[in-house]
């Protein structure tokens, strides 16, 4: 009996598994996709009765065209390989394909999804083109067709818009770092608007359009961008980021650049307008000029000096009138009043004279110095002066002279008829 330990055993079946199952296509559903900080991406591949586990190391790993996600369906290119101290053995992925679609057109619809959900093709989002472009920057191959172009319709359209180069690998692996560092050295320069394209090709040929580096170089981007690349049919993920998606290189200078003999025209229009509207405006300033020298001859300064020279002779006439009027009208109100006054002034004089004497008999009354004669005294109560037929008896008054001041009280009250 042929006895064997279990390393023994582990190690022929490593050696059994991995020389027959060297290269193996295997389709089935992912599960459990974990993306690791190595690099490496572990998942497990099942149907609808197994499972097995699986590893797709960095360096196969980086060349990949789309994302493993969860179930996905996938066929896998596999060896197998056996993890002899635990007996265990698992799928040692070397590349993988979207089962029923290839596998760029998925790697475009994955990263189009996510940009779409990350708001990178938002409306709010674009720029607007300039009206006229002075400064333009182009990312492109300088060995293509697509510049040489670019540069003979711009020469066509706008001989006055300055073009700045930026040369850029448009196909291969290079390509998305090469058009994303073009992008931002032409950001850094203020021009007017920038063109990032390509000529037509396969969907290989244009996949450097599709890289996510390229994609957020242009989100990012400060100047308008303008996408075109390929041919109108052909649409690439920086066409949905860009502010302005053409359908060919040439057809973007088209649409950006305004053109000459567009420009032409339009200034003989406004020329043609212009002369028509200063024709215009100089005929009415000539019938103005001719209607003011009418009124000035009418209003000029002799005929303004006659009239106020009528005026001021009417009004002297009329000034005259009235005062010879205003005389006479006085001198008729004037005779009865001569007549009149002398004998109101005597009337009125005879009045003031009687009112004179009325006064200076009053006054002497009031005299302090009559009013000191022998038996004569002021009576007055609370500081008034009183008649003394008020006084009741019982009641205290004052009598004062301009001497003496005396208190009394009044014994008896005899009536005196």
């Amino acid at each position: 009996m042929n006895v064997l330990s279990v390393d023994a055993l582990n190690e022929q079946i490593k050696n059994l598994l991995e020389t027959t199952f060297i290269r193996n296509f295997v389709e089935g559903e992912l599960s459990r996709v974990t993306y690791h900080n190595s690099g490496h991406i572990y998942f497990t591949l099942k149907d609808a009765s197994s499972s097995i586990s699986c590893v797709m190391f960095k360096g196969n790993a980086s060349r990949l065209k789309f994302r493993l996600e969860e179930g996905l369906k996938v066929i896998l290119e596999a060896a197998i390989t056996v993890y002899k101290p635990r007996g265990q053995y698992q799928l040692n992925v070397l590349s993988a394909e979207p089962s029923g679609k290839g596998a760029l057109a998925l790697a475009f619809e994955q990263l189009k999804s996510k940009l779409q959900d990350q708001g990178y093709f938002s409306a709010e989002h674009k720029k607007q083109m300039p009206k006229y472009i002075t400064s333009l920057g182009l990312v492109t191959s300088e060995t293509g067709a697509a510049l040489q172009d670019m540069l003979r319709v711009a020469e066509s359209r706008w001989p006055l818009v300055k073009i700045s180069l930026y040369d850029a690998v448009v196909q291969g692996e290079s390509a998305p770092k090469s058009i994303a560092r073009g992008i931002k050295a032409a950001d850094k320069n203020n021009h007017d608007a920038i063109v990032v394209g390509r000529g037509g090709g396969s969907m290989e040929d244009l996949w450097g359009f599709n890289e996510e580096i390229v994609a957020n170089v242009m989100y990012h981007c400060k100047t308008p961008i303008v996408s075109a690349v390929g041919h109108e049919i052909d649409w690439v993920i920086s066409d949905y980021v860009a502010d302005l998606r053409a359908p060919t290189p040439s057809a973007a200078i088209e649409m950006i650049l305004p053109d000459k003999n567009e420009i032409l025209m339009s200034i003989d229009s406004l020329m043609q307008q212009l002369t028509r509207t200063q024709g215009q405006r100089l005929q009415r300033a000539s019938e103005q000029v001719k209607h003011l020298k009418q009124s000035y001859a009418q209003n000029s300064i002799d005929n303004r000096l006659k009239m106020k020279k009528d005026e001021v002779q009417q009004l002297i006439s009329m000034f005259n009138q009235r005062m010879i009027y205003t005389l006479q009208s006085a001198q008729r109100e004037l005779l009865p009043l001569l007549e009149v006054l002398p004998r109101q002034m005597r009337t009125v004089l005879q009045a003031k004279s009687q009112s004179v004497k009325q006064l200076q008999n009053a006054l002497d009354a009031q005299n302090p110095k009559l009013k000191n004669k022998k038996g004569f005294a002021q009576v007055s109560q609370d500081g008034k002066l009183i008649d003394i037929d008020i006084l009741n008896t019982d009641e205290v008054f004052e009598v004062m002279t301009d001497k003496v001041k005396l208190r009394a009280k009044v014994q008896e009250k005899f009536i005196l008829s």
